[in-house]
């Protein structure tokens, strides 16, 4: 049991509208340095309305989505270049993961954060990221573990991990945190790969972001088109995804997710694409978006307040000035966004 699991007073503020300003732009996952220290300034600076905590796999390869996920998990072990290495025999879906202080080296720059997080005196909401559990037991599965048993190992493995991540911010800092799952294993919707149905993979995510809602804003990234009402049907309070990966296509889930609360984490710049200099490109393709969902129902009041932008992915195979110049851009939006709601706010005599 960790101290979050004993702890029964959640942290003040943990529903997006009380703690999310519209229009924040925020980072997603990973980024190029390889110094902590100096990811975590940039990080900081850049973000100071929701800082991300970054991940550093080219520092090492075990800051890698995988290695956080499984470090400490009976049975399951790393190469010294990050692969993951199952035994099958040792696998119990019962037994609680290791190292639940984070001291290992997977978590340097988690910690890292933590601590700078507490020491800036900072009173705004910052952001964590953690893999979920469908894609660390479709992992598992091509490892050679049972099917009966990979998806309960990792059930476990990241409900005590996401609760260990949740305890450390809670004793570097006091502020509102946001946590992520990131699921790439859902781009594609249900396939042969996945070979889990619909109600398994909403009770996995469902479960997870229950282990920690009463401390955090929870949400589900998934880097590509996925199945977004069975995503949204596990109960994130935000939902991150790309700009085009069909969220017209699912316009009514979209609407009743918004009028329930519910936020949006617009992906609107693309990390595996050659890039312009400026964001006016990137602004068409989101207003195009929202004009889609706003004739498929969506409130577009709703889509603009109760939206975050950030690139569509992690950074970590960008250079650093790559890197700058993709949260350039998603600063550029946000300005956008601010200007836009500042006009419509100014001719309404508001």
């Amino acid at each position: 049991m960790t101290d979050l699991d004993r702890s029964d007073e959640p942290t003040p503020g943990s529903s997006p509208e009380a703690v999310l300003a519209g229009g924040s732009p925020t980072s997603i996952g990973s980024l190029p340095h390889v110094d902590p220290a100096a990811a975590v300034a940039f990080e900081l600076a850049q973000h100071p309305e929701l800082p991300a905590a970054p991940t550093l796999p080219t520092r090492t390869p075990f800051e890698s989505m995988l290695v956080q996920a499984g470090w400490g998990v009976p049975g399951v072990s790393f190469t010294d270049d990050g692969a993951l290495v199952v035994q099958p025999s040792q696998l119990d879906p019962d037994a609680p993961t290791d190292d639940v202080e984070l001291v290992g080296e997977p978590f340097a720059t988690w910690r890292a954060f933590c601590e700078a997080v507490g020491a800036s005196g900072r009173q705004g909401p910052v952001k964590l990221q953690l893999t979920g559990p469908v894609t660390f037991g479709l992992a598992l599965l091509d490892g050679g573990a049972p099917l009966d048993v990979a998806f309960r190992v990792a059930a476990t493995a990241v409900r005590d991990r996401v609760q260990a991540l949740v305890g450390l911010a809670r004793r570097s800092f006091g502020v509102p945190i946001v946590l992520f799952l990131d699921e790439p294993a859902l781009a594609g919707g249900l396939r042969a790969e996945l070979p889990i149905d619909a109600d398994t993979t909403i009770d996995l995510l469902s479960a997870a972001l229950a282990a920690v809602e009463r401390h955090a804003v929870t949400g589900v990234h998934c880097c590509g088109p996925a199945d977004w009402r069975l995503v949204l049907n596990a109960g994130p309070q935000v939902l991150s995804l790309p700009v085009d990966a069909g969220a017209a296509g699912a316009a009514g889930a979209f609407s009743q997710f918004l009028e329930g609360g519910g936020w949006v984490a617009w992906g609107a710049v693309p990390t595996a694409a050659p890039l312009g200099e400026r964001a006016g490109r990137y602004w068409k393709l989101l207003s195009g978006q929202w004009c889609e969902l706003v004739q498929g129902g969506c409130d577009p009041v709703q889509l603009r307040r109760q939206a975050l932008l950030t690139p569509e992915c992690g950074l970590a195979l960008h250079d650093l000035a790559q890197a700058e110049h993709v949260l350039t851009l998603v600063r550029d939006l946000s300005n956008r966004m601010h200007d836009q709601a500042l006009g419509i706010r100014l001719s309404v005599g508001a």
